[in-house]
């Protein structure tokens, strides 16, 4: 247990090292340790005060000075520090299995006020309704051992980016521009691609896949995908689609675009499901969860996107709609489109839509663990170097779990004694 507990703090140091490099000056390695550190260890908070306090209690004014000048104004590139975390854990992930996925998500992180750099009354996903939240964007790496944030990146409402005053004191730098979040995911993708990681189909939820410009950005960089949409999204049935033009004038200009007619419609997804035969449906098992074995009724069906296609001279090639609907359910439960190819199993096709999972519960422990949502500070570039820090941290402990015999990832720390009656500021007082 000794030599893997030395084993374990060889390579959390080694890592820092790299880290450290990232971030540049020497004289921020030791902010780096105390901050990376502070989130590895066990806590209720995460903000700066209280990891001050386990890092070093006989001094946690300093120490929180240099905690928060690090992480809130040191001018250091947070995709760097990114891209150093990244590769470490994908050095362990490929070692089990390749990357099977790009997952695209956003996570709400609820927050009060209205000075708080991206802090607007908008859907607020942890909380499944509108709420004053902060959301941010993420391209995951995935395959069926573990993921990784591999971007990370606020999204700033339009009521942001159009007040000057609240851009100069949140610190947002002049180039970002007002970005719908599915335009920052594929931003994110470009910058991953500039990276040269390995490719796989692109996975995200109804929120990004209900944008056919998203789903044709995806195609135009030669990703394919598996997108949630929406019931009332529209598509031609198997073996049809939109009346071709003939080129003949029917009086005016001659005809160049695709066109419909009365008798001659898309379907939402929603009426097409139900015009499947049974024998469309096969119950599928894609992953063992925590109350057994997932499982539900599934049916898949070549189809064309029919969205606007009016304005089109050509139609969409065919893809597939993949139908979620369990026996005992009114309504099907959720749709996908998806570019793979035509002779992927319907097994593989559910496994790779269901890949999702893995990014939610990677959320759920970046906060619950690790502080991703315990961030205090306002202004931009600490919001961004703190997720960034985040992530490193949470790059280390998946990396240490993928080991093929994994030690305790974080054995090797130990909080600080903390000194009778301290009490972080901002803790309430015992009633």
């Amino acid at each position: 247990m000794a030599r893997a507990v030395a084993a374990g703090a060889e390579r959390f140091d080694a890592y820092l090292d790299q880290l450290a490099q990232a971030v540049g000056h020497a004289d921020r390695a030791g902010p780096l340790r105390a901050y990376l550190t502070g989130l590895l260890l066990p806590g209720e908070r995460k903000s700066v005060e209280p990891m001050a306090a386990k890092i070093d209690p006989r001094h946690v004014c300093a120490r929180h000075q240099s905690m928060h000048h690090f992480v809130a104004t040191a001018p250091w590139d947070e995709g760097a520090v990114q891209q150093v975390a990244r590769d470490y854990a994908l050095a362990q992930m490929e070692r089990h299995a390749p990357v099977a996925a790009w997952v695209v998500d956003d996570t709400g992180i609820p927050k009060k006020g209205r000075h708080s750099v991206g802090v607007a009354r908008q859907y607020c996903g942890v909380l499944g309704k509108q709420e004053n939240c902060r959301v941010a964007v993420s391209v995951s790496l995935v395959n069926a051992v573990m993921s990784i944030p591999g971007t990370y990146r606020l999204y700033l409402p339009e009521a942001w980016t159009a007040d000057r005053r609240r851009r100069r004191e949140a610190g947002i730098p002049r180039e970002i521009r007002f970005q719908p979040k599915w335009e920052i995911a594929l931003d994110a993708i470009d910058a991953l691609v500039a990276d040269d990681l390995p490719r796989a189909p692109v996975v995200a939820d109804a929120g990004y896949g209900v944008v056919t410009k998203f789903r044709e950005g995806l195609t135009a960089r030669g990703f394919s995908y598996v997108v949630g949409v929406s019931g009332d999204t529209s598509v031609w049935p198997p073996g049809r689609g939109p009346i071709l033009p003939t080129g003949r004038s029917t009086g005016g200009r001659p005809q160049t675009r695709l066109h419909r007619d009365a008798r001659h419609r898309p379907l939402a997804v929603r009426e097409l499901a139900r015009t499947l035969d049974a024998s469309a449906w096969q119950l599928v098992r894609w992953r063992e969860g925590t109350r057994g074995t997932m499982v539900s009724r599934f049916a898949a069906v070549r189809v064309r996107p029919a969205h606007a296609d009016g304005k089109l001279s050509h139609p969409r090639p065919e893809e597939w709609l993949l139908i979620e609907w369990p026996k005992d359910e009114a309504e099907p439960r959720k749709y996908w489109l998806s570019t793979v190819p035509a002779t992927a199993a319907l097994e593989s096709l559910v496994r790779l839509a269901m890949v999702r999972w893995r990014i939610e519960r990677d959320y759920q422990e970046l906060k619950d663990e690790i502080g991703l949502d315990h961030y205090e500070g306002r202004g931009w570039r600490g919001f961004h170097h703190h997720g960034a820090l985040c992530v490193a941290a949470y790059a280390y402990l998946a990396a240490e779990r993928a080991r093929l015999s994994p030690p305790a990832p974080v054995a090797f720390l130990r909080p600080a004694r903390v000194p009778k009656g301290f009490r972080p500021r901002g803790t309430p007082r015992a009633s």
